[in-house]
């Protein structure tokens, strides 16, 4: 009889050797031939760990017949300082034993530090180029990004939730929402976890998801994906929405103190500049739109909304006064907002809401909510509603709710932001748009 018992072994990575803890031992490491450079009499292996490439010096001899890039492979030998190497440490290799070879060469050399491919290409070969140490770095920040998340959340005294994806009415209203056949009734995708974050405010008071959002959205621009991560949260017995943007800025602070002390291999493949989040300036809509239209001259055309434009205009002002790469845009107007947003007392034209600018883009949507039921559904009347198709929604306001808000991250747009990549497309693994359903 065989028993499965838990062990404590993690294979050794980049990390472990290039921490200097094993300089002079014998280590084995199991990974993939990223590259082969033969220089005179020896040959070096860079070996693709679970967290980088590690330097391996091999006699040529030694090396195993058929050795080729993307051969599965166990290097085994002595770890010594090498300033020149990736980490400053390399492995003098012993033993080069296969696992595995490919067969069929690769269609791209994914051992080059740029794959100077065009983005249809890339994200037709996806499976392939997600090899590359530099793409493969974005979403290694991506993973810090989620994981600080949860850390600061939880920490704050928020619950992580998990909320349905088929539903059967859109939080946001409108007609970007795409619809399925659920067993003979109507079903749609979740545009948002909103109702059943607020529902859960009433149990938990404090919630938070990362999950799958859906936009049936026919845009083909650098910053629209039709699916997206979304990081978002929500929490109950606020003062005002600003207990939202300052838990937003608590986590963001957190989040690039991880992503320095943890992910700084990847932030230097990917040159990325962690931006400034000490002090995050707080600017009224309205008061954006002119300041950026005066410095910039472009006039303004919609003065409900933030064009692409102006928000990258907004970003620029801010930096250039302030040096600020973040700004929290409030108090947008009640026109454009959901009709779960709450209006302000002072001017009902505005919501007590925020968008939050990053480097010129919008990457947060939040605020305070409607609590109380018959303004929940005078509000949705005022908008021709019908209170009764949202009876589920309504139920948690008939029986009582705090004030409450929350807001909504998209993970791949600060990502892109972040790493400093031109389309959004880049910061999603296999990317949902109006063409692609493959791979």
């Amino acid at each position: 009889m065989k028993y499965v018992t838990e062990t404590k072994h993690v294979p050794l990575g980049f990390g472990e050797i290039a921490g200097g803890a094993l300089d002079g031992q014998a280590v084995t490491l199991k990974g993939a031939v990223h590259s082969l450079r033969a220089m005179g009499g020896i040959t070096f292996l860079a070996l693709r760990v679970r967290d980088g490439a590690v330097q391996c010096v091999c006699r040529p001899e030694e090396l195993p017949e058929g050795l080729c890039e993307e051969c599965a492979a166990v290097v085994t030998g002595t770890v010594r300082r090498e300033e020149r190497a990736p980490g400053g440490r390399e492995l003098a290799a012993e033993e080069v034993r296969v696992l595995s070879r490919p067969a069929a060469p690769m269609p791209v050399a994914v051992s080059k530090r740029r794959l100077r491919l065009n983005l249809d290409t890339e994200l037709s070969l996806r499976p392939l180029v997600l090899r590359s140490l530099r793409i493969r770095s974005v979403f290694k920040v991506q993973e810090g990004i989620s994981r600080a998340f949860r850390e600061y959340l939880t920490a704050q005294g928020f619950t992580e939730i998990h909320t349905p994806k088929i539903v059967h009415a859109g939080a946001e209203g409108g007609s970007n929402i795409f619809r399925l056949d659920y067993f003979g009734r109507k079903a749609f995708l979740a545009q948002s976890p909103q109702f059943y974050k607020q529902t859960m405010v009433g149990s938990f008071q404090r919630v938070f998801e990362i999950g799958p959002v859906f936009r049936a959205e026919k845009h083909s621009t650098p910053r629209h994906l039709n699916e997206y991560t979304g990081l978002d949260l929500e929490m109950g017995f606020i003062d005002s929405f600003y207990d939202v943007m300052e838990v937003e800025a608590g986590f963001l602070k957190y989040c690039m103190e991880l992503l320095a002390r943890e992910y700084s291999e990847d932030l230097k493949r990917l040159e990325a500049e962690l931006p400034r989040v000490d002090r995050i300036p707080c600017v009224r809509f309205d008061e954006a739109k002119r300041l950026a239209a005066e410095k910039y001259g472009r006039p303004i055309r919609d003065p409900f909304d933030l064009e692409p434009e102006e928000e990258a205009n907004i970003g620029r002002y801010f930096q250039e006064e302030y040096g600020a790469d973040f700004v929290f845009v409030t108090h947008y107007p009640s026109k454009k907002r959901p009709f779960y947003a709450m209006d302000d007392p002072e001017d009902p034209r505005c919501t007590l809401s925020f968008d939050l600018l990053f480097r010129g883009m919008e990457v947060t949507t939040g605020g305070q909510r409607v609590h109380d039921y018959q303004a929940q559904v005078a509000k949705m009347e005022a908008r021709g509603m019908h209170p009764e198709e949202f009876r589920d929604f309504l139920t948690i306001h008939q029986h009582g709710m705090p004030p409450h808000g929350g807001l909504g991250i998209g993970l791949e747009r600060l990502t892109m932001k972040l790493c400093g990549l031109e389309n959004v497309r880049e910061a999603s693994l296999f990317p949902r748009d109006q063409s692609r359903l493959e791979p």
